[in-house]
């Protein structure tokens, strides 16, 4: 029966809707959307599209969280508690690195934790000019002994370190350190601010956030609690105690700023080029847009007369015969 019913509701249905002159003269054609509305366009998709990419990621910078959770098998516990967002004084696009705490920073990498962790990547030429001038450089290179050769004789020999040598290892090998602290192999901090989710934020608050165990939580024999460190344990004890360095310029040696000198000075070892790639940065902003302005003038200007024209037609005379 729908086989034979469903023709007859079709006909129906097609006699009773207007045709398109019909609706054109109706009141309500100016309800239905022309080909060329900017409802329909293509422009208009990629603008709406181009905005709802824009408003996610400025909420994702605005509250430091994703528009969409991640998808995670841990628990809160085991991938550590989310550290605060500190104002860094090399946060944001025009901000630069304070050089005097990255000397200060380097002081407590060079006194408390080279003794355990490398810094791989950083050559004692890439100090100077940035934190400490040459003389004071050579100097401090000069106080490491640097196996080097062979000599004439095809022996090895041990020299004064120079400029262009990277900074020594605490351990031989890998072997060494993890039989020095325990079976752990502490990590090379040269990239450490880019290697760890939270960069910066995350190793101060690692290097502050040492507090006893709360209550129902069981820490292994050798590790220390930090709420931070993913599962809580950690095999590194609290290294910054107030007063641990002193100074040079007279800054007071606090936990806390000891922290925020040697994560400054670590963040300059895994960027030294953010302060030329701000500036950079700055100066190609400045010139495309100058460049934009005048090629809008530009513009404006070849165009204007062809587009200001006016067209005339003449019909020529009639002539009487």
């Amino acid at each position: 029966m729908f086989t034979q019913a469903f023709p007859r509701l079709l006909a129906r249905a097609t006699a009773r809707t207007p045709s398109l002159n019909h609706i054109g003269k109706t009141r309500f054609a100016s309800t239905l959307p022309s080909p060329s509305s900017p409802l329909t366009s293509r422009t208009a998709l990629l603008s709406a599209s181009l905005v709802s990419a824009g408003t996610m990621a400025w909420y994702t910078h605005l509250y430091g969280i994703p528009f969409l959770p991640e998808a995670s098998a841990n628990t809160a516990a085991e991938d550590g508690l989310h550290p605060a967002s500190y104002p860094f004084e090399h946060k944001g696009p025009f901000e630069t690195f304070n050089h005097s705490a990255i000397r200060r920073g380097y002081q407590v990498y060079r006194e408390v934790c080279a003794a355990c962790h490398s810094l791989d990547r950083i050559a004692w030429r890439n100090l100077v000019g940035v934190s400490h001038t040459v003389d004071e450089v050579k100097a401090m290179a000069e106080e490491v002994e640097y196996t080097d050769g062979p000599n004439d004789e095809g022996e090895m020999f041990q020299r004064p370190g120079k400029l262009a040598d990277y900074m020594p290892p605490p351990y031989p090998n890998e072997e060494a350190a993890r039989a020095g602290n325990g079976g752990g192999l502490p990590p090379d901090l040269s990239l450490i601010i880019k290697a760890r989710h939270g960069g910066a934020d995350y190793v101060y608050s690692l290097l502050t956030g040492y507090v006893d165990p709360p209550a129902g939580v069981n820490v292994a024999e050798g590790m220390n609690y930090n709420p931070y460190f993913p599962g809580g344990g950690i095999a590194m004890a609290r290294v910054l105690y107030d007063g641990l360095v002193e100074y040079d310029d007279g800054t007071p040696a606090t936990s806390s700023q000891m922290a925020k000198d040697v994560v400054t000075f670590l963040s300059w070892a895994a960027e030294p080029e953010h302060d030329e790639r701000k500036k950079m940065g700055l100066q190609a902003v400045i010139i495309l847009s100058t460049m934009f302005a005048i090629s809008i003038y530009v513009k404006r200007f070849k165009w204007s007369v062809v587009k200001n024209r006016k067209l005339y037609y003449n019909p020529p005379k009639e002539t009487g015969h």
